[in-house]
């Protein structure tokens, strides 16, 4: 199935392919396009260079743009917009500035993300250098309202995350645990271990793990975390051999939230990375729950990415071994 039967979006077939005049009035004022061609994966959008030489006629530059179409297009684009400029504002040296995001002129159900171009190599990122970047990102970040939260729906993949402002981390956390169930059932069916494994999950194990965070005296900040941090998302800018991070879906939540993403195997973000964040940034206490949460947070990414491949079998193996262990362990 190729993206134009999965959710219409509008393809960049070639090089002389036409950029719509929503999208050429964001360019540097007076460029001439050179050319737009394909470029990066995607599993929901189409994604494409866009090169143009400025108007002294000398100069040239590049831009990336994503693009999908109907109502989660324009949703998963606004929310991506939003969380790279969150992540610019604070870190500008570790996300590409985001220019825009708009929709079609020629097509009003299309829609883009537009940003700067940044060549970037396949290396993975030196984890001293990018966990102090995710550090600082974790430190210096200051929830606007001080709950946990967005202010625009992000999404994860093409499928939503639940962000509404909350007080505790706790009740965020199930908030948005539910809704990635809800999400994987949607997807995929019931499965008679739920009706046991999710009242557990709910009464004892998410209150027996995140509540003693903001018990007796306790309490967890808000930091802004990139929300779908796996190797994919991040890279090596190949002129300046900074790391860089994209493709953010951003909210405001506990710091440690971000390396349930790093815990299955298929991450190549390994004990080295979180070594080195921690030399940044302290566990938080009680400190004996620390592999407990990363194993919780590493639960809601697993049932995410279960219900946006359906067809993949062992995901929901996967999300339920999970399930099981923490039942088994603090149920």
């Amino acid at each position: 199935m190729n993206l134009d039967e999965m959710d219409g979006s509008r393809e960049y077939r070639g090089a002389n392919s036409d950029v719509d005049p929503s999208v050429v009035a964001e360019l540097r004022p007076g460029c001439r396009i050179l050319c737009t061609e394909g470029h990066g994966v995607s599993f929901w959008a189409n994604t494409a260079r866009i090169d143009v030489e400025l108007a002294d006629g000398l100069t040239e530059q590049s831009f990336f743009i994503k693009v999908l179409s109907r109502d989660t297009g324009r949703n998963v684009v606004h929310g991506e917009f939003e969380s790279m400029k969150a992540i610019y504002s604070l870190q500008p040296d570790f996300v590409p500035k985001p220019i825009v995001w708009g929709t079609y002129q020629s097509d009003p159900e299309t829609h883009f993300f537009l940003c700067e171009y940044r060549e970037m190599t396949d290396d993975m990122p030196d984890p001293e250098k990018s966990s102090a970047q995710l550090a600082l990102l974790h430190k210096h970040s200051k929830s606007p309202n001080g709950k946990f939260g967005f202010h625009v729906t992000t999404y994860s993949g093409n499928l939503p995350q639940s962000v509404d402002w909350e007080d505790s981390w706790e009740t965020f956390f199930a908030k948005s645990m539910r809704c990635a169930l809800d999400l994987e059932r949607k997807a995929r069916g019931p499965d008679p271990e739920f009706d046991t494994l999710i009242p557990t999950l709910f009464d004892r194990v998410i209150p027996r793990l995140l509540r003693p965070m903001e018990s007796e005296g306790r309490s967890v900040k808000p930091s802004l975390v990139h929300g779908d941090l796996w190797y994919a998302n991040s890279g090596i800018d190949a002129d300046t051999g900074t790391s860089l991070v994209f493709d953010a879906c951003c909210f405001y939540a506990h710091n440690e939230y971000e390396f349930g993403q790093w815990m299955p195997a298929c991450n190549k973000f390994g004990a080295a990375y979180l070594t080195a964040y921690r030399s940044h940034m302290q566990i938080s206490p009680p400190e004996e729950d620390y592999q407990g949460r990363l194993d919780l947070y590493k639960l809601r990414f697993n049932t995410h990415v279960s219900a946006l491949f359906p067809e993949n079998e062992t995901l929901r193996d996967q999300m339920l071994g999970d399930l099981r262990d923490l039942a088994a362990r603090y149920g």
